[in-house]
């Protein structure tokens, strides 16, 4: 396991740095330049900036000295925030982007598979429908949307969690947003496991176990759930790179 990985990360250097070429030099072909504004600047300054910013450059040593400061973490300042560099932004958002991201992680494969295991051992009955129902409203509604309802029911309307900040990583303040982040995601799980759930319950091996006698809390937890998480392990992926770039 531990080989197949190294080399999924050795396959994907290429891959990087084809992105990182051809994203350089769409830039730099598009129409315009990064000081055309619409009130113009003086001719000094722009010659000036062009060269802090090494523009004044030919555009192959533009592209190595980009090539060569993306490879050793410099991405340059902050032109929103200008007392700070990329570098120093994500140093402070990545920990809280991977703690919420994971929160709402756990929490949605925890909800999600719950509510799809339901929904395959109910199908076709009120709890199918009622959960495949939320499951659909939660894929088509987006986080804009769900994200303000729930901040002016919650934090404005009831009062029970804060509207903002982040607290020092209290966890009052990491519920809401934790909340908002997962829902979409249990939506996706709970129909994965539904219908890979409903397969499994179908299968030999599960017919045989109910043959055999064994519990129905072992044919669902240890024969068919084992099985239908295969589809959701394979979308933790997709999932855990949705919620940490939001």
């Amino acid at each position: 396991m531990l080989t197949f990985a190294i080399r999924r990360l050795l396959s994907a250097i290429p891959t990087l740095f084809i992105i990182i070429t051809v994203s350089f030099f769409l830039i730099r072909i598009a129409p315009g330049g990064p000081f055309d504004l619409e009130r113009p600047l003086e001719a000094k300054v722009i010659e000036n900036l062009r060269k802090i910013y090494n523009l004044d450059e030919p555009l192959i040593v533009q592209y190595w000295i980009y090539l060569k400061n993306v490879l050793s973490g410099d991405l340059g300042p902050s032109f929103f925030f200008r007392d700070f560099t990329v570098m120093e932004l994500f140093a402070v958002g990545l920990p809280i982007s991977i703690q919420l991201g994971g929160l709402a992680l756990t929490l949605a494969l925890i909800v999600g598979c719950t509510l799809g295991t339901l929904a395959a051992l109910r199908q076709n009955k009120a709890a199918d429908y009622a959960v495949m129902t939320t499951a659909t409203a939660g894929v088509t509604i987006p986080n804009f949307v769900v994200a303000p309802v729930l901040t002016l029911i919650f934090g404005v309307s009831l009062g029970w969690l804060p509207v903002g900040g982040w607290g020092e990583g209290a966890w009052i303040n990491k519920l809401l947003p934790v909340i908002t982040l997962a829902l979409p995601q249990v939506a996706v799980i709970a129909r994965l496991t539904r219908g890979s759930m409903i397969e499994a319950l179908r299968s030999n091996h599960v017919r045989t176990a109910r043959a055999n006698g064994l519990s129905a809390w072992s044919i669902v937890v240890v024969h068919a759930l084992r099985g239908a998480l295969l589809p959701v392990v394979s979308y933790l992926g997709p999932a855990a790179a949705a919620l940490l770039t939001g």
